[in-house]
């Protein structure tokens, strides 16, 4: 009965912004890991930020600065605000769930591998335009 599904996708120009939302139903996000990954056309696929049961986050190198995950518990929903976005940061983008509850993961939590992600979304597009 876990779903995630993400939305808020969509085509913008260089140095726009867009947020991205993550409805989950069948268990409280604030109690796993949770994480957002992208992949591109012919490159594999990376995560871009994570955040833990504690509320600490993590981002790759590349969006430090620019993107910012969140989630409201009250809605039982991950964000993902990404500003001043760039041609490279066209991809899909997943939302993702923990196998197991994230306080099991001790300080790991926030850089478990892909593979430790076992609920994944659709994906919803992002494409960045010069």
């Amino acid at each position: 009965q876990v779903q995630l599904v993400e939305s808020g996708g969509g085509s913008v120009q260089s140095g726009g912004s867009l947020r991205l939302s993550c409805a989950a139903s069948g268990y409280t996000v604030s109690d796993y890991c949770m994480g957002w990954f992208r992949q591109a056309p012919g490159k594999e696929r990376e995560a871009v930020a994570t955040i833990d049961n504690s509320g600490s986050t993590s981002y790759a190198d590349s969006v430090k600065g620019r993107f910012v995950i969140s989630r409201d518990n009250a809605k039982n929903t991950l964000y993902l605000q990404m500003n001043g976005l760039k041609p490279d940061d066209t991809a899909m983008y997943y939302c993702a769930r923990s196998r197991f509850r994230c306080m099991a993961y001790g300080s790991r939590g926030l850089s478990l591998s892909s593979q430790e992600y076992n609920y994944w979304g659709q994906g919803t597009q992002v494409i960045v335009s010069s």
